[in-house]
């Protein structure tokens, strides 16, 4: 649990370090990007061995049925439709704010659906955590907000990309023995 605590942790201080610490951010210049790319992939090294190795003695408050199964597979969509429209700005990009941030909340309140024990609750409840905190200081640190110009074709290029990238997904938990259809 050390491990996955520590990832935490260090995922939280590597992603808030521009928006609480501007100032030591800026004076590392380019370098900066450097280290919170670093920071970021050990902070997801040792949340997977954390997690992993915290799961194995993990007594389970709730599991798997095939209701919340169900739930979570679609939430899963809904997180992943959230992230594609980000980036292809499409409509529902125009109307919230924070759709990378939003996609991260639906992804681990789709996970803590259908794992209900601690190393779970730690990690999804962590990153959870981290997302609401994350729009807050960033919403406090930039109130005005404009939204993104439309873009010819964004809803096809954002559905295209959820399937794709939702089947891909579904794909790695298979081969790393979490099946997700239930």
């Amino acid at each position: 649990m050390t491990l996955l605590i520590l990832g935490l942790a260090l995922w939280w201080a590597a992603h808030l370090f521009k928006r609480v610490a501007p100032e030591a951010r800026a004076r590392m210049g380019n370098a900066g990007k450097g280290v919170a790319a670093v920071a970021i992939l050990a902070s997801v090294v040792l949340m997977y061995f954390g997690y992993g190795a915290a799961k194995e003695t993990a007594d389970v408050w709730w599991g798997r049925n095939p209701a919340l199964v169900g739930i979570n597979n679609l939430l899963m969509v809904f997180a992943v439709y959230l992230y594609a429209v980000s980036g292809t700005r499409a409509a529902l990009a125009r109307r919230i704010r924070h759709p990378q941030l939003t996609a991260v909340k639906v992804w681990a309140l789709a996970h803590l659906l259908v794992n209900g024990d601690l190393p779970s609750v730690v990690l999804f409840g962590g990153l959870l955590a981290w997302a609401v905190v994350s729009v807050i200081v960033i919403n406090r640190a930039q109130r005005d907000w404009v939204p993104p110009v439309a873009k010819p074709g964004a809803e096809v290029k954002a559905i295209l990309g959820t399937v794709i990238v939702t089947v891909v997904i579904m794909l790695i938990h298979n081969w790393l023995g979490y099946q997700p259809w239930g």
